[in-house]
């Protein structure tokens, strides 16, 4: 997968700006460096010098900076060229530089890639890199910023030697057997996974977090027809997205908007109203789009007509809808139309859902839902210990926790120490997998594809 080409990219956007950089990484970079500027320039020194086209006239004058390896981001010796912005300046340049021969075009994330080849940084930082040039939030920018300086990777080493040193002396105790005890006891053994598995929570916890922020809640707004459901969409979007009548059924298909609460990111979809019996195929088939829709959310809000139904209709109306309601996704009630009720807006705890009475019309509670959303995802304003995480490392957590949880029922009811080391080791290869430590060649490539390239 690793070569050891002399690469080439831009590393501004594309089009016209007052600045335009060519980055080059690799072994030939000095011979580059030799050929555009007639000298190597002094290291990690801003030098303003002409860019020389083969015949030695100047293509543009800016400033060159020269890292010699192993001080530079990707390990290598890497000469960064700081010109004029304009595309047509750094075509010539980019052209003149690939005429050398020995140098090519990068890949998108090469640079990263080899950062993280030649141990400059691990998988969760180069992530974290690609996560903070596309984070749509500042809250999603700041936990990335909390990945790249290794906030991520320092928990998930801390617990991985925990891991490897619990490993060591199973092993041991294991190679020899007479002396078991004096590696390791059974308390021990105990003692320590409870620590792992306590460490191990929390990590996964923030983890989940980092990813709600990263990835944005999936909320789908869903309901009787004519209940407001399209009324608290647009209420909670600010602005009239969703068409609004007092006609049964005016919504038929989904309709889906990004929305921010407080930097949190929200994926809020407005769904057909559910009920057994459609009036026409066209329904018909908005209500099966609903239902999957529901299937794929996060959460429910679950829109009741206050006018019509009281609270203690409300379970009723929860059994109602179970067909549609996956008995795991978590749900609020949303008590709709208390401008016409009279009653107090306000949010109460009720069973396993929370009630929030509340006027899509005259916007009365709106915030109030706001702040309930916000305090589900479980997050805040301050990102103190906080990072950025993706799918694949929930997955690898989540299976980390399998296999530690599974060498303690060993421990307990079974106290084979070969077990106990077996199920150790794949929990430290899976949790290695986080950070790179152990990983494939597939993974990093589907990893480093997606970054832009010049990085």
């Amino acid at each position: 997968m690793y070569n050891k080409d002399t690469i080439i990219a831009q590393a501004t956007p594309p089009g016209f700006g007052s600045v335009g950089i060519l980055r080059i990484s690799g072994e030939r970079a000095a011979h580059v460096a030799c050929a555009i500027l007639g000298k190597l320039p002094q290291a990690r020194f801003a030098s303003y010098l002409s860019f020389n086209d083969i015949d030695c006239t100047v293509i543009d004058k800016g400033i060159a900076i020269w890292f010699p390896a192993p001080h530079s981001f990707t390990g290598e010796d890497v000469l960064e060229l700081q010109g004029h912005g304009g595309p047509i300046i750094l075509d010539m340049l980019l052209k003149r530089i690939l005429a050398l021969n020995y140098v090519r075009i990068a890949r998108p994330g090469e640079f990263s890639e080899r950062a993280f080849i030649n141990n400059k940084i691990d998988l969760t930082q180069a992530e974290a890199i690609a996560d903070l040039i596309h984070a749509n939030s500042e809250q999603a920018a700041r936990l990335a910023i909390n990945s790249l300086q290794g906030m991520f990777s320092l928990k998930i080493n801390n617990l991985l030697n925990s891991i490897l040193n619990l490993r060591v002396k199973i092993e041991a105790s294991i190679d020899f057997p007479d002396e078991n005890n004096e590696f390791i006891s059974d308390k021990e053994i105990q003692d320590q996974l409870d620590i792992d598995i306590t460490n191990l929570n929390n990590i996964l916890k923030q983890a989940c977090q980092g990813n709600v922020i990263r990835e944005g809640m999936k909320l789908v707004i869903a309901g009787k027809p004519n209940s407001g459901k399209s009324s608290i969409f647009n209420a909670l979007l600010g602005m009239e997205s969703a068409i609004v009548t007092d006609i049964a059924g005016t919504t038929r298909d989904i309709l889906k908007e990004y929305i921010h609460i407080d930097g949190m990111p929200i994926h809020i979809i407005d769904t057909a109203g559910l009920r057994e019996e459609a009036t026409n195929k066209v329904e018909d088939i908005g209500i099966k789009r609903a239902c999957e829709e529901i299937k794929q959310s996060n959460h429910v809000l679950l829109v009741v007509d206050g006018s019509i139904y009281k609270d203690k209709d409300i379970n009723l109306i929860i059994s109602d809808f179970k067909t549609y309601l996956p008995s795991s996704l978590p749900i609020t009630v949303i008590r709709n139309k208390i401008d016409i009720t009279g009653e107090p807006c306000g949010f109460k705890k009720i069973n396993n859902y929370v009630r929030v009475c509340l006027s899509a019309f005259t916007g009365e509670g709106i915030d109030m839902l706001r702040i309930h959303l916000k305090n589900y995802m479980g997050l805040s304003n301050n990102t103190e210990g906080i990072f950025l995480a993706r799918r694949r490392h929930l997955h690898s957590l989540e299976l980390t926790s399998f296999f530690l949880e599974k060498t303690k029922k060993y421990l307990i009811n079974n106290p084979c120490r070969e077990l106990l080391a077996e199920e150790l080791r794949n929990a430290h290869l899976t949790l290695s997998k986080v950070t790179g430590q152990y990983s494939t060649e597939n993974l990093l490539e589907n990893i480093f594809s997606s970054f832009c390239i010049g990085k």
